[in-house]
């Protein structure tokens, strides 16, 4: 079977579109049909159903993937061994991570990787929880930054860190003057969350079902800086980790009471890939800087 055959199926099935497909592998769309039609022909039964303009996977086609990616992971791992015996080993890895983790923590942190290994390349991605996930699974990125503990059965994780998150209130709300509140304290107010499928949004509905009600939502965002400026206007109240950097003179951070509210950081990898010697230095690095974290919380 061609090798490039798969290659050329699996970018097809990530974006369910020839078209799209075709221009992201440097083909014409008719060449790109042909293979794929080459490809079902050796396989004996079609991979994809139209829909449209679009295409996706029906069942032989999902079953089909599964088996493409872990060939092509493995053919990927045997490349970068056979380079790390030559000494000519790839100097760049991938790190996704949480949006509220690009305040301050990841920067800090590659910033303190690339003092000791300048020559090495990090290739960033910023991303929901979910989406880090499907990441790895899918092979796009070496290490992930998110929730913990991870409940997928093919990823490994470590935790690194738990932080404290706080009700974040105008200067002027009624509870302004409070160092403490119980979350039920905000149950009738308007609440700015973050959008679904965030990790601060995976944490809030945990903790709400917790108290026992659920937020009125005002407004659903996707950075946590637009949250506060949204809070300081006066539009609601919401919760969040604090961030150096956060404006104070138009919010107040209150400590909650009950339920305990944190959320855990950890870092997630695919437990059947080898990683390559300079993803193997930045899991390391990551593990050493979230026990200093751990201890600076």
């Amino acid at each position: 079977m061609d090798w490039s055959k798969l290659e050329y199926f699996r970018t097809v099935a990530r974006t369910q579109h020839f078209t799209r497909a075709a221009e992201l592998l440097s083909l014409s769309q008719p060449a790109l049909s042909r293979a794929m039609a080459s490809l079902e022909q050796e396989l004996g039964t079609t991979l994809f159903d139209r829909q449209g303009r679009n295409v996706v996977l029906n069942e032989y086609g999902k079953t089909f993937l599964e088996y493409v990616e872990k060939a092509l992971r493995t053919m990927d791992e045997g490349k970068t061994k056979i380079q790390e015996m030559l000494g000519v080993s790839n100097r760049s890895v991938s790190l996704a991570f949480l949006p509220t983790l690009g305040l301050g923590y990841v920067p800090q942190l590659v910033k303190e990787f690339n003092r000791d290994h300048p020559d090495v390349q990090i290739q960033l991605w910023q991303n929901p929880h979910e989406t880090i996930i499907k990441q790895l699974k899918t092979g796009d990125i070496d290490l992930g930054l998110c929730l913990s503990p991870v409940k997928e059965s093919n990823l490994d994780w470590r935790e690194l860190f738990s932080e404290e998150l706080y009700v974040i209130v105008p200067t002027d709300h009624r509870l302004a003057s409070k160092d403490f509140v119980q979350l039920t304290d905000i149950a009738d107010e308007p609440f700015i969350g973050m959008k679904h499928g965030t990790g601060l949004r995976i944490v809030m509905d945990e903790l709400f079902d917790q108290a026992g009600f659920s937020p009125r939502i005002a407004f659903e965002g996707e950075e946590v800086p637009t949250i506060a400026g949204l809070v300081g206007a006066g539009l609601g109240v919401s919760l969040t980790p604090y961030w150096s950097g956060l404006d104070l003179s138009s919010v107040r951070l209150l400590r909650v009471s009950e339920p305990v509210c944190r959320r855990t950081i950890g870092i997630a990898w695919v437990a059947d890939k080898e990683l390559s010697l300079v993803a193997m230095n930045l899991k390391e690095h990551i593990l050493e800087y979230g026990a200093f974290m751990n201890r600076c919380f």
